[in-house]
Order: structure tokens, then C-alpha cells, then sequence
């Protein structure tokens, strides 16, 4: 069975609020039809939903966006309950479940969350479950906060290595000067993210429901890029973008990374840890691991040294000390020696839990040419 691809698709407030006139719920169902048609299509989406602080106001009756925290985090609590619902409600016209994902940005700087979150949005993209993530803005403060939705999208795109990440917005694209000052501005149909130039190109926002502009949204495709994964920027009121993009039309302005999700995923694994720990592996896992970029699983390591958390980083070898390879493992120093050579239907047996049913996922492994050692620094 052929991997699904996934996508992030961002919506912004200007476009889910008409503008803070309230949830525009005939649009965000047009959305969803589209999205769930891209279910269809082999495509796992997971929406960054913007619009809570702004649905707040609507609905306490505020015209204009406060200044204390403490009042945007109660808009943010009054307005969550009505986004959550409308997104409940369009998607179950379709049979299909939403779940709500806060995240703060301890989340992801932390790595034992990170790994939860990560673990939590692939398990339900598994279940056939929308996941419909905003930032948790009724706790974070402004040390903590990611500063908009486009930089948090971007983060949820290196979080599970999406191919695409889909920022809908109220303008078409990104041109080469402020189309709402300068009639004869461009759209930009395709450049690298890593450009430097974008910067300059990107203007303000368009209106004062959200944070973000069309600046931070050059910035999150610069960020989303480090994982491999391209980034668009297009007009939400186009109900047919989403179907244009999966049928490989461009529509909008499309930034793209240097490298590809998983070349870019293992490029980071190989040069950016440090070795926390090794497993010995009997010949046929190491057998596994080379010629078929196998999962490491635990029947085939027959002991573990080191002291190392879930995560962490640590070396593969076979029984003459060779590196076989490194990844990130799932389970710590003091489970994994637990684990070594059980099955992995006796992992919950053994721990009375299991996180994952691998000791290091493929995904989260190199390996290394024969004969290559791998630095411990």
C-alpha cells in the first residue's frame, strides 16, 4: 500500500471571520469539500485554523482587537468553542471526525512533546481523523508564543514532514511589490524559499484580525523549507485552489525547499545530534537495516549501552562494532534494555505500555555506508 502524502493547510482569520463579520460557514464548508476530496486522492491534511481570538470578539461584541493579554486570551476561550464547532459540523457532513490539537511553543521546543504531538497527529491521520491545530492562546504569553499561525503551520510541517504546506489568505499570492498600492504589481509564481529577495517583496497584512502579514508567511515557507517540504501562498476565496494544486496546476505562489522532506529529515538526523547511546543487533537485523532499510525492532538488538531518554539519538552496531546506523529511538535507556530481543506484540507485556511498536522508525534512521563510522560528537 502506497504511503499517503500530507498536507498543512493554513486558513487565516481575515478568511474564516468574512473579515470579522463572524465564522464564514458556507466557505469553510466549501474548504472542507475540497480537503475531504483530497482525502480521497491519497492526501492526509491537517488544518492550522486561525480565527479564535477573532471569533471571540464577535462574539463578546468587540470592534476592534485588545491590547491586554488577558482579554485576548478570554476572546480566545469564547471564540474556540465556536470554531471547534463549526469545523466539527462541516466535516461530519461527511462522515468524518475532527479532533482539536492545542499546542504552545514549549510543545515543540521540548522534545519528549514533540514526540507526543508528533505521535498524536500521525495516530490520527491513522484513525482517518482531521486534526484542526491553533496555538493554545488562553495559556501562552508572549515569551512562549509562536507569534502567528503561519510560523506555528510551518512547525507542524517539520513536525510530521509534510509535502506541502497550503497557506490560504486573502490575497492571491506573493507579488513583487503591494498590489493593494501598485496596480502594476506581479504575482510571483514560483522562487526558492531560501531566496533572500522575498523578504523585501513581502508587505503587511491586510487586515487587524490576525498577527501575521505576508511577511511572516515568506518567513514560515523559509521554515517549513528546512524540512523539505513547499510551500504556497494563495487567495482562500478561490473555492478551486486546493483542487488546482493536486492536479499540478500553481495557482498562487508556490516557495520550494532545497531538498525533499526525507533526504532533508536525514541530512538534519546525520549531522545536527549527538550520539546519546548504542544497540548491538544480531545479525539479521543489521542484515535488515543495510539491505532493506528495515525498522529496527526489538528482537533483533541484544543489548544497549548508555543512558539515554525517548528521542534522544543513538547508534546502531553489529556484533564486529561496526555502525550499522543511528536514529532517533522511542522508548529510553532503561525500557529498550527491557525490550531487547522481545517481539514487538510483547512491548505493552514487558512495559504494561507501548509507544511505538519499533525501537527506531525508518523515517527516523540512517544508514550508514559499510564501513563508515559515525562521530559520537
Amino acid at each position: 500500500m502506497a504511503q499517503r502524502a500530507r498536507w498543512v493547510i493554513k486558513i487565516g482569520s481575515a478568511l474564516l471571520t468574512n473579515d470579522g463579520r463572524g465564522l464564514d460557514r458556507d466557505l469553510m464548508q466549501t474548504w472542507v469539500d475540497r480537503i475531504v476530496a483530497l482525502r480521497e486522492r491519497g492526501i492526509d491534511v491537517m488544518v492550522v485554523s486561525s480565527g479564535a481570538v477573532a471569533e471571540g470578539m464577535t462574539r463578546l461584541g468587540w470592534a476592534r482587537r485588545p491590547d491586554s493579554v488577558h482579554q485576548l486570551q478570554a476572546a480566545a476561550a469564547v471564540g474556540q468553542m465556536g470554531l471547534v464547532q463549526a469545523w466539527e459540523s462541516c466535516f461530519q457532513k461527511h462522515r468524518l471526525h475532527t479532533a482539536q490539537v492545542l499546542l504552545t511553543h514549549d510543545d515543540l521546543s521540548d522534545r519528549k512533546r514533540y514526540l507526543n504531538a508528533r505521535s498524536t497527529l500521525l495516530t490520527l491521520l491513522g484513525f482517518s481523523v482531521v486534526p484542526v491545530v491553533n496555538e493554545n492562546d488562553t495559556v501562552v504569553t508572549d515569551e512562549i508564543r509562536f507569534g502567528d499561525n503561519d510560523t506555528l503551520a510551518a512547525l507542524v510541517a517539520n513536525l510530521v514532514e509534510a509535502e506541502r504546506l497550503v497557506i490560504l489568505t486573502d490575497q492571491d499570492g506573493l507579488f513583487d511589490a503591494d498590489p493593494r498600492q501598485n496596480p502594476a504589481a506581479r504575482l510571483i509564481p514560483s522562487a526558492r524559499a531560501s531566496d533572500p529577495a522575498l523578504a523585501a517583496m513581502a508587505g503587511g497584512g491586510g487586515s487587524g484580525l490576525g498577527r501575521g502579514g505576508m511577511t511572516t508567511k515568506v518567513r514560515a515557507a523559509a521554515l517549513a523549507a528546512r524540512s523539505g517540504t513547499m510551500t504556497t501562498i494563495a487567495s482562500g476565496r478561490h473555492p478551486e485552489v486546493l483542487t488546482e494544486l493536486v492536479d499540478g496546476q500553481a495557482p498562487g505562489t508556490t516557495l520550494l525547499p532545497d531538498t525533499s522532506p526525507m533526504n532533508a529529515r536525514k541530512q538534519w538526523l546525520a549531522g545536527h545530534l549527538r550520539m546519546r547511546g548504542r544497540l548491538l543487533l544480531d545479525d539479521g537485523a543489521a542484515r535488515r537495516l543495510r539491505d532493506a532499510g528495515s525498522s529496527l525492532l526489538p528482537v533483533g538488538v541484544t543489548d544497549v549501552f548508555g543512558q539515554f531518554s525517548r528521542g534522544e539519538m543513538v547508534a546502531c552496531e553489529d556484533r564486529h562494532g561496526e555502525r550499522v546506523a543511528c536514529g532517533l529511538i522511542n522508548y529510553d535507556a532503561a525500557d529498550a534494555r527491557r525490550l531487547c530481543g522481545k517481539k514487538s506484540h510483547e512491548i505493552a507485556d514487558v512495559l504494561g505500555f507501548m509507544n511505538e511498536e519499533e525501537l527506531i522508525h525508518r523515517d527516523n534512521m540512517v544508514v550508514m555506508e559499510a564501513g563508515r563510522r559515525t562521530p559520537d560528537a
